[in-house]
This record gives C-alpha cells, sequence and structure tokens, in this order.
C-alpha cells in the first residue's frame, strides 16, 4: 500500500508525464465535451459518485475516498488511518483474507491504497466487465471486516517495519518529520501520516474497531468511476452494491485546531553520517484552496510554479544554469489540503558550493519577487502550463480520479474543479507577488539542514 509520508497529493496542478498527441485546442475541445459528461449523484445512505466517463479503451478506473486522514486521528492515536489502510485487506464475513486481491490478479487488474492527512482512498484498474465485482468486494469490506488480535498484531508488526524501512532508514524522510513537527505549533499536520513509533507499537483491536465504526460509512465516502463507463450503468450497479451498505453515524464537522500567529525564526538541523550530499530546505504556513481567500490559493500555485517549478524556474536558471552552484532546485506548494498547509522550497549544493551558498541565493530570488515582482510573461507561461496540465490529465484515468477525489474529500467541488482554468487565468502579477510578499516572510519561516557530518556545512 502507499503511504504519503511528508506530502500531499495536489488535486489539480501536477506534473505531466505523457502529452496527448492531438494539440492543444484539439484536446481542449475533447476535454469540454467530457467535462459536459462528467456527472455526480447520492445513494439513499449518503454516497456519493462521480462518473468520469472516458471511452477511448476498455479500461475503468474504480477509486473509493474516504473523508478520513492522520489529521482525524485521536491524540495519541497516530498511524490509525494508515494502519486501518492495511487492515482493509484482511478477511469480511463474505471473503477470505486475500480474496479480493487474487481476484483483481486474476482478471489482470491492478490495486493500491493510500493514506494521506485528509483522506485514504482504494482503487483498482480493470476491465468495464468487472466493475460490478469491484464495486461488490469494495461495498463488502466497508461494513463486514472481521478485525481480531490474530489479525491486528501481524499488521501492526508489518507498519512498524514500514516505518523503519521507509522513515528510519532515510535521512530526509526524519527530517521531514522534524520539519513538520516545527512548521505546525498547533495543528494535527505536525504529527507524521505513519504515525509515531512509539503509539503504533500500542494501536490494538479497540482502536481499529472503533475507527471501522466511526469513519468508514457510506455517507463518510466518494466513489469516482472513471473510464469506458456510462452513469446510468454505475448507478445501477452502485445502488446494488454500496447501496446495501447501512448509513453510518453523522460525524461532526472536520473542525481541528487552527495554527496560532507565527512571530519566530525556526531552523531544524540533521547532521547523519548516511548523508553524503547536504542539502537545505525551508517552509512556511500558507493558506490551501479550502482555506484561501478568492485568487490566493491560484496566484501561490503560480507563485510555486515561477520560482521553483521545473527548469524554466526563476531559482533553476539562477542557481543550477547561472551561478552553477546547485545540483537541484525546487518549490512545492501543497496546495489539497483541508487546513492551512506548507509552501516549500528546497535546494542542494554543487561542487565547492555550500548550503549557505545555495539557502541564500534561493533566499534572494524570493526576495526580488517580493520587491519586483514576476513578469507577465513570466505568468502567462506559467498559466498555460498549468492549464494544459489539466486537459492532458485526460490522458490518466487515475490522474482525473484522484483530482475529483481529492478536491471533493478535502471541501472542494465540482464546480470548483470545472472553473479552476479560469481562476488560474484571472490571477494577475500584482497578486502573485501579494502572496509572496505576505506569506514567505522569512521571519516566520522554518528551515531545513541535512548534514553530512555534525557541525558540516558544506
Amino acid at each position: 500500500m502507499l503511504v504519503a509520508l511528508a506530502v500531499g497529493l495536489s488535486p489539480l496542478p501536477f506534473t505531466v508525464a505523457t502529452v496527448a498527441a492531438q494539440t492543444p485546442a484539439a484536446a481542449e475541445t475533447e476535454q469540454k465535451k467530457s467535462d459536459a459528461e462528467i456527472s455526480s449523484f447520492f445513494l439513499d445512505n449518503g454516497l456519493q459518485v462521480v462518473v468520469i466517463p472516458d471511452h477511448r479503451s476498455p479500461v475503468v478506473t474504480h477509486m473509493l475516498w474516504y473523508k478520513v486522514g492522520s489529521a482525524d486521528e485521536a491524540p495519541g492515536k497516530s498511524g490509525i488511518a494508515h494502519f486501518f489502510e492495511h487492515l482493509m485487506f484482511k478477511g469480511t464475513k463474505n471473503h477470505a483474507p486475500g480474496e479480493f486481491s487474487r481476484r483483481v490478479s486474476e482478471i489482470g487488474g491492478q490495486e493500491n491504497a493510500f493514506t494521506s492527512n485528509d483522506y485514504t482512498a482504494y482503487f483498482q484498474q480493470v476491465s468495464p466487465d468487472a466493475l460490478e465485482t469491484m464495486m461488490s468486494y469494495e461495498a463488502d469490506r466497508m461494513h463486514n471486516l472481521i478485525l481480531t488480535d490474530d489479525v491486528i498484531g501481524p499488521e501492526r508488526n508489518v507498519i512498524l517495519e514500514e516505518r523503519g524501512s521507509r522513515v528510519e532508514s532515510e535521512p530526509g524522510a526524519l527530517l521531514g518529520e522534524e520539519m513538520d513537527a516545527t512548521l505546525y505549533q498547533n495543528h494535527p499536520y505536525r504529527i507524521p501520516v505513519i504515525g509515531w513509533m512509539h503509539e503504533i507499537e500500542k494501536l490494538n483491536r479497540e482502536d481499529a474497531i472503533d475507527f471501522y465504526q466511526r469513519y468508514y460509512a457510506p455517507n463518510n465516502a466518494v466513489l469516482i468511476v472513471a473510464g469506458d463507463v456510462d452513469a446510468e450503468n454505475v448507478k445501477r450497479l452502485g445502488e446494488a452494491t454500496y447501496g446495501k451498505v447501512p448509513r453510518g453515524p453523522e460525524l461532526p464537522p472536520r473542525v481541528r485546531p487552527t495554527e496560532p500567529e507565527q512571530n519566530t525564526r525556526r531552523t531544524v538541523s540533521m547532521p547523519d553520517p548516511r548523508v553524503s550530499v547536504p542539502s537545505v530546505r525551508k517552509a512556511w504556513v500558507v493558506p490551501s484552496y479550502t482555506t484561501a481567500e478568492p485568487g490566493e490559493a491560484e496566484a501561490l500555485d503560480l507563485l510555486s510554479e515561477i520560482l521553483g517549478g521545473g527548469p524554466r524556474s526563476r531559482a533553476y536558471e539562477a542557481l543550477v544554469v547561472k551561478e552553477g552552484i546547485a545540483s537541484g532546485v525546487g518549490a512545492y506548494y501543497q496546495s489539497d489540503a483541508l487546513d492551512a498547509t506548507a509552501f516549500q522550497v528546497y535546494a542542494s549544493p554543487r561542487g565547492a558550493a555550500t548550503i549557505d551558498d545555495v539557502e541564500k541565493a534561493m533566499d534572494a530570488e524570493i526576495a526580488r519577487i517580493v520587491a519586483d515582482g514576476v513578469t507577465p510573461d513570466e505568468l502567462e507561461q506559467a498559466k498555460k502550463r498549468y492549464v494544459r496540465s489539466l486537459i492532458f490529465a485526460r490522458d490518466s484515468q487515475s490522474g482525473m480520479a484522484r483530482i475529483y477525489g481529492s478536491t471533493l474529500t478535502t471541501g472542494g467541488t465540482i464546480k470548483d474543479i470545472e472553473e479552476w482554468p479560469d481562476r488560474i487565468e484571472a490571477v494577475t502579477t500584482e497578486q502573485v507577488q501579494d502572496v509572496a510578499r505576505r506569506y514567505l516572510d522569512q521571519s516566520r519561516s522554518v528551515t531545513g539542514y541535512l548534514l553530512p557530518a555534525e557541525g558540516e556545512r558544506s
């Protein structure tokens, strides 16, 4: 299973791995036509269903999203959301352990799951004739999971081993945890998705059952079906499978502790003999698409693209190409969070340069944007890359399912997705400069240094 340990999945801006063969104009026409066919409805038990038709190949992506993630865990129970993701692959009253996965494999399908701060999702990619089977199995484990001590103990050990291999053995992951714990002074985003080791060790059957009964219900979930399907058939199959699952308890609004005003510049240093190349990261708390004022999140998205979004970005041009002091640079805006989120920049030195050199150079690029703004051409090119990324996302069923699922589980709507390109187009240079000035304040940042050995900053 997949787990988002340090960052979430961005609902709209993303790197496009495959570009469609058609022209952007033709792709945009097809996108608009497809958008008109996207439909959403609710079953009587509260399950929201979104159907995204794509008839170019006989494949369907079936993805079930639950509106619960690590930030919803009770104090002292860190890791239960991710732990429960694993438990969902065990047996039910109607199917033996591993039967669901074997069935997917037998028909040549693919499956996986992932947990983030704000949601947990399960998906299968199969031929259309297997959709009803996938729905039947997924609906069954939504309500009929068998949780015994014989199941809990071994799977808890698997999670402990996963934390050991993915976090404890990776200095970069450890630094990321320490930075999150420093950046968020009050919000549960400060706690790792996979959980703290000492709390994972204490998770038990009672914790799992309570979590299951509280959060795993149709009225706390969103089903995304993308691919060679039509809404009428999906609704018929959904009613015959998911429709039989009883509605769960009415959950209160997802109101979490909020961040206090931050007034300090904090530094986290982590020397580790396993590190051969030092690096520096810097992070700020900023609004997400859910919490931002109109236009702010879009401006932050474009700021991240202009500042550090690839080889065309300012940081890359300055630190890698012109000065030759960095081997890698970038900026990242974790936009799809339910609550206030993070904006980050990072860099690694090259040759004789030090992390102090690359940090100062990155700070200088941020200061230039704060003082002078961005050019109309920079902004226009960034907008084109972002809008085209959504158009070309039609090439990936799972990509589109992730866009809709992550948006709908973090307070967004289908209308938000449909209107996103227009909102991106409306961003001005003044707005980009404004969010840089207001949010990338060095006096309220957290800087993390990953060092080869104690005291070394080269």
